[in-house]
């Protein structure tokens, strides 16, 4: 099966993750959404589109934006009590994000972290592949903690 068309969009019964590793650009987190939503879809967790939606977004704009090479690894993995998902982004680069402090009101960026924490439950940064780093986040079926990024997998 072609890793880019994930079983859902061709009628199999769908894993509990999938992952997909790629070199991110402009148009990447719009392929990437549409993919996650039918995941969520056959996971019968439509609810958390909008918040996971949101989230692939943002990570994925970070690689854009700060990863040199923009090579990233997703990983989409549902918990194993079927009420959530987990959310990985992976690249090669070593520096964190770092969320904003104070965002000037006509600031084009910075705000990235402080959405991402307002949606999920929570999220953080872990050890990557090299040299590089994961960020990741969960949504749905517990409390929301304290997001601020200092949270380990």
């Amino acid at each position: 099966m072609n890793d880019y068309f994930p079983s859902v969009l061709v009628g199999h019964r769908p894993a509990d993750q999938y992952r997909m590793s790629f070199t991110a650009g402009a148009h990447s987190a719009r392929h990437v959404r549409r993919i996650v939503r039918s995941y969520l879809r056959e996971w019968d967790l439509a609810e958390l589109t909008d918040a996971v939606e949101l989230g692939v977004t943002e990570l994925l704009a970070n690689v854009v934006r700060h990863v040199p090479d923009r090579r990233c690894t997703l990983l989409l993995l549902r918990r194993a009590d079927g009420g959530g998902v987990r959310v990985e982004v992976a690249d090669g680069c070593p520096r964190p994000p770092v969320p904003a402090g104070e965002v000037r009101e006509d600031a084009e960026d910075g705000r990235g972290l402080v959405l991402l924490g307002a949606v999920v439950d929570k999220w953080g940064v872990g050890p990557g592949p090299g040299e590089g780093k994961t960020v990741w986040f969960e949504c749905g079926g517990q409390a929301r903690d304290s997001c601020d990024g200092t949270t380990t997998p």
